[in-house]
């Protein structure tokens, strides 16, 4: 065995002068990530929530039933409760106000004081202070003891003392914040009023009573006022379940429905079940939504478990089918949705995805253990039609299982049991494999002579793949396509308990890259596959690791160069068009004349430099296809992710289920944004 050899690099030294030390928020503008998450557009938009989450804070203390969020014209944000306001008076340690001290200094707030708050979002103290870091400019304004002080901050530091600026009623109290996303941090800086919208209707629907008021500023109606809406909900997580029901047809018109506490947690839950596949849980903790469970949805699933093995082993139900049930047969079709508060949450990290505490497990599994119970025993009829849905997703799951276990026989890592359209690479490390999807054998055939055999492999699809969003599990297995896909990834199902979870241990690609023709073909196609990727293997998404082509859709020949012209998500196709043309200094009104190029394609011939349309990436020779589009140098990849799984998951069933009244709806409000016509 060969000795190790350690090389000394005794040229770089390491002393204490190499040891930093950030002052005040510099660590927050050093790492912002750390704090936010991350300073994508979910970032920006986690600003907006941090800042809502105090205001929340305040109504769940019962100090305040208003809250007013503005985007401004100039994509400022600003939130106005009418709450206690943030104390001013001088703070003894700090010897300052303690607006100053809530505002500047990290894990600082009264949330660690149990007297001043019971029940908390933000435990950590670090959510406003974060803002105002991220900030280049903060306004904070507080109405108490019928004053109003202000202090204005850049960057985190405080421009001037806490100082009092006007008065006001002594019975109007409550803190307005207005704060300058960062440019120089963020990635982007505009809101989206649809992802702040779709955060305070479930802010609303978490805490009955209270009243959200959302305003964008940058747009006006016909009428001339400012786009706005109003969120108020009096029956909370019951009205919340029926909302996110509603596009999907109801077993049962009953919402199941507890509010109680269970050793000092309150616990409100609400359940319903539809006649689609698919499980729906959405849970919160102090109103965080916590994406990665955590006790609490355990808690709710043992409980639903037993109660209705029990009452289906009771019934005969079981005897009668003569089939294995499990744990995810009584959850399927089931959408519910679960809050629980928690004086002292244990979070894993800030951004508060998964909920830790071992009390609240038994706590939740008890409650809607009664709850349940209570239902099944006074309404027969509908539990034997929920009992009926168990039995027939257990029916469904062994058939899919069979039909799973036909696909998966063979192990792909031999290659025998890889399609035989896969064009494979050479190289075996999944981190540096690449895998394009592509549409058409055509367009396959120019990708497998442009690629880079080495770490780029190509499947070939023929036609439109199974929409799996309106077929049942088993029925998916049984196409071609699908099992194609499945086997030259390397994808497998079931982890612990859940046999219908993908389990990526062995995937075989770490790039997932669709690659589709820019017409409407395409994008059904993309779409399709998409739907496909987000119903099975949801884990691939949420890893990163699945990609969209972005072929060129225009080709600018001038004299023997071509420029390539891309989509940009934000321009009419003509419009970048122009300004490409433009940018090359020559003139985008000259009259078109149509012809053709020698090998058919269709041009348009101008004064000095041609157009081409690029409809079909058979369109391009295998060079061309390369340079463009999967070169790694030169292509542009669009990474898929999944912003808010409540949106993206209503958004999949409107548009790819059974339901033909949404799509419409949908076409006729966007109709006038299609493109594609002349495809």
């Amino acid at each position: 065995m060969a000795e190790e050899q350690i090389t000394n690099h005794s040229g770089a030294e390491y002393s204490a002068s190499n040891i930093q030390v950030l002052e005040g928020l510099e660590a927050v503008r050093k790492r912002p990530a750390m704090y936010i998450g991350d300073i994508s557009e979910k970032g920006l938009h986690h600003l907006v929530y941090e800042v809502v989450d105090n205001s929340i804070d305040e109504a769940l203390a019962g100090f305040c039933n208003h809250i007013e969020v503005t985007i401004n014209e100039d994509n400022s944000i600003t939130v106005q409760d009418n709450g206690r306001g943030i104390p001013v008076d001088m703070h003894e340690k700090e010897h300052k106000s303690a607006l100053e001290v809530v505002m500047t200094v990290l894990h600082a707030g009264g949330k660690f004081d149990k007297g001043s708050y019971k029940v908390s979002g933000g435990l950590h103290g670090v959510g406003v202070s974060c803002v105002n870091a991220l900030s280049t400019r903060m306004i904070s304004q507080v109405r108490r003891g019928g004053k109003i002080y202000q202090q204005e901050y850049s960057c985190g530091k405080p421009l001037y003392p806490v100082k009092e600026v006007g008065t006001c009623d002594p019975d109007d109290t409550g803190t307005r914040q207005t704060f300058w996303p960062d440019a120089s941090i963020f990635v982007t800086t505009t809101y989206k009023y649809n992802i702040l919208q779709a955060r305070m209707r479930e802010l609303a629907y978490l805490n009955a009573g209270i009243t959200i008021t959302l305003t964008d500023r940058r747009e006006k109606d016909e009428a001339g006022n400012f786009k706005s809406e109003r969120f108020h909900s009096e029956e909370g997580v019951k009205e919340f379940v029926r909302f996110l029901n509603s596009n999907n047809t109801p077993l049962i018109d009953d919402v199941i429905y507890l509010n109680t506490e269970k050793q000092g947690i309150p616990i409100e839950c609400a359940i319903m079940y539809n006649t689609g596949f698919r499980e729906n849980l959405h849970s919160y903790v102090n109103n965080i939504n916590t994406i990665e469970g955590g006790t609490h949805e355990a808690g709710f699933r043992m409980a639903l478990t037993r109660v209705l093995k029990k009452y289906a082993e009771d019934s005969k139900a079981l005897e009668k089918a003569k089939v294995e049930i499990s744990g995810e047969d009584f959850r399927e079709g089931l959408i519910a949705v679960i809050s629980v508060k928690v004086a002292e949450p244990q979070f894993e990290g800030q951004t508060k995805t998964k909920l830790g505490n071992n009390e609240v497990s038994g706590a939740v599994n008890q409650a809607v253990g009664e709850a349940l119970t209570y239902y099944l025993e006074e309404h027969p009829k509908e539990a034997k039609m929920i009992v009926d849905k168990v039995v027939l997703a257990a029916t469904a799951r062994i058939a899919a299982r069979k039909a799973r276990e036909s696909v998966q026989r063979k192990s792909p890592m031999t290659g025998g049991g890889l399609p035989g359209k896969l064009a494979d690479c050479s190289d075996k490390d999944p981190a540096r494999c690449e895998l394009f999807l592509v549409e058409g054998d055509s367009a396959g055939g120019s990708a497998k002579q442009g690629r880079s055999r080495a770490f780029q492999a190509i499947l070939p699809l023929r036609g439109k793949i199974l929409n799996v969003e309106k077929a049942m599990w088993h029925k998916a297995f049984e196409s071609d396509e699908v099992n194609n896909i499945i086997q030259a990834l390397g994808v497998r199902f079931g982890v612990g308990e859940d046999s219908k979870e993908a389990n990526i241990e062995k995937l075989r690609y770490h790039k997932i890259i669709i690659m589709t023709d820019a017409d409407v073909d395409g994008a059904h196609i993309r779409i399709l596959l998409l739907t496909f990727f987000y119903k099975y293997m949801r884990p691939l998404i949420d890893a990163g690791y699945v990609y969209v082509a972005c072929p060129p859709i225009f080709g600018i020949k001038v004299r023997n160069k071509i420029h390539y012209v891309y989509p940009n998500g934000r321009q009419p196709e003509d419009e970048i068009l122009r300004d490409t043309i433009q940018s090359l200094g020559l003139n985008p009104d000259d009259n078109d004349e149509d012809g053709k190029a020698k090998d058919g394609k269709i041009t348009k011939k101008r004064k000095g430099y041609t157009v081409q349309r690029y409809k079909g990436l058979g369109e391009m020779d295998p060079k061309q296809l390369a340079s463009t589009t999967m070169d790694p140098k030169t292509r542009i990849l669009q990474r898929v992710s999944i912003e808010d799984a409540v949106v993206a998951d209503r958004a999949v069933r409107e548009l790819m289920g059974s339901e033909v009244g949404y799509r419409r709806e949908y076409i006729e409000k966007h109709a006038h944004d299609a493109r594609f016509l002349d495809a």
